[in-house]
């Protein structure tokens, strides 16, 4: 697979930070990929991160929103909907290299940055979606941003792509679109009851497979159109255990029971639906990877915009706090995101 998108139906579970690792890691471990990320979160958190993190991307944003056109997925949505049915062949005004406002950032990383226009814009792209004419309106609408990545692959010619799309945890239309963008979703979770409900949501919300008492949904689901019209969606490709409690090297008691009962409701779900994952012969729980909690080490990277490759231990400044990064956590914390990103 050759796109992935970060979505859960529940916020707060670290995947715009770990959208930033896949990218800035990848990246340097393949500098002849041209890797993308397309932020499709009014937030921007993972372009924030990127552009050189909490402290000094505002003035980044701000610059790339003021350019003419707004050099931001927003900018690139509001030219399609002054041309709705038409693709835009140069793309190259919509995209930014990271690594001119954040130098840490490898070259080959480019960026589609976030928007909160894009909140705004939403209900304008959900309405040309809904036209009567052509027949395939929402068809059309909804292959925007993968309409984007077709372009993008042009603009790198020869080269390698990689797209990584960051998707808001809600499943309003612009979500929509960077699903159907993706060949692969990455599921990052927290080991708690919210989460495992969240994913549940996922799989009802993408492929209209749920409870009894949400079958009566099931005719007028985003699912059911799509197959309908013919729009493919992603597959269920990883599971991240995002924050993973660690106690004496082994993850904590209570951590490993709610992901128990998560592999548990994930692998049932396979047993009769196996055409929505992305290794159908293979159990999901064989797919779930855990990423330890290393607050310390996410505050750096996403406060200073550092990748995990250039992120050093010892003593940080953030601000007015010093931060300490201990040599043996920050390398267990390395070693299972290699893990995750060795997974792309």
């Amino acid at each position: 697979m050759s796109s992935y998108a970060f979505w859960n139906n529940k916020g707060g579970v670290g995947k715009s930070f770990l959208c930033f690792v896949a990218a800035s890691e990848y990246a340097h471990l393949y500098p002849d990929t041209d890797v993308y990320v397309i932020d499709l979160c009014p937030q921007a958190n993972v372009s924030e991160t990127l552009l050189g993190g909490y402290l000094k991307s505002p003035k980044a944003l701000n610059s790339l929103s003021r350019k003419t056109p707004r050099a931001t997925v927003a900018g690139y949505l509001e030219a399609r909907l002054n041309s709705p049915f038409r693709m835009i062949p140069d793309v190259s005004p919509y995209v930014c290299e990271p690594k001119e406002f954040n130098p840490q950032i490898p070259e080959n990383l480019r960026l589609i940055c976030g928007d909160n226009l894009l909140e705004i814009i939403s209900e304008a792209i959900r309405q040309t979606s809904q036209l009567q004419i052509p027949i395939d309106a929402w068809k059309q609408v909804l292959s925007w941003i993968r309409d984007l990545t077709v372009a993008l692959r042009t603009h790198s010619g020869e080269r390698d792509t990689l797209f990584l799309i960051d998707c808001n945890p809600s499943f309003a239309v612009y979500t929509q679109l960077g699903l159907v963008a993706a060949e692969g979703v990455v599921v990052p979770f927290t080991a708690d009851d919210s989460s495992r409900r969240a994913i549940e949501n996922v799989v009802a919300l993408l492929y209209g497979i749920s409870d009894p008492n949400t079958a009566p949904y099931a005719r007028i689901s985003f699912a059911k159109r799509a197959k309908d019209e013919g729009l493919s969606v992603p597959k269920l490709h990883t599971f991240v255990s995002n924050r993973v409690t660690v106690y004496e090297g082994k993850a904590a008691s209570a951590f490993i029971a709610v992901n128990k009962i998560i592999k548990k409701t994930m692998d049932d779900i396979h047993q009769k639906n196996r055409h929505i994952f992305a290794n159908p012969k293979d159990l999901p729980s064989q797919s779930f990877i855990e990423i330890p909690d290393y607050h310390s080490a996410c505050v750096v990277a996403a406060t200073t915009g550092t990748p995990l490759h250039k992120l050093k231990p010892g003593p940080k400044k953030i601000g007015d706090e010093r931060v300490q990064l201990n040599p043996e956590p920050l390398q267990r914390y390395r070693d299972a995101l290699e893990e995750f990103v060795n997974c792309l």
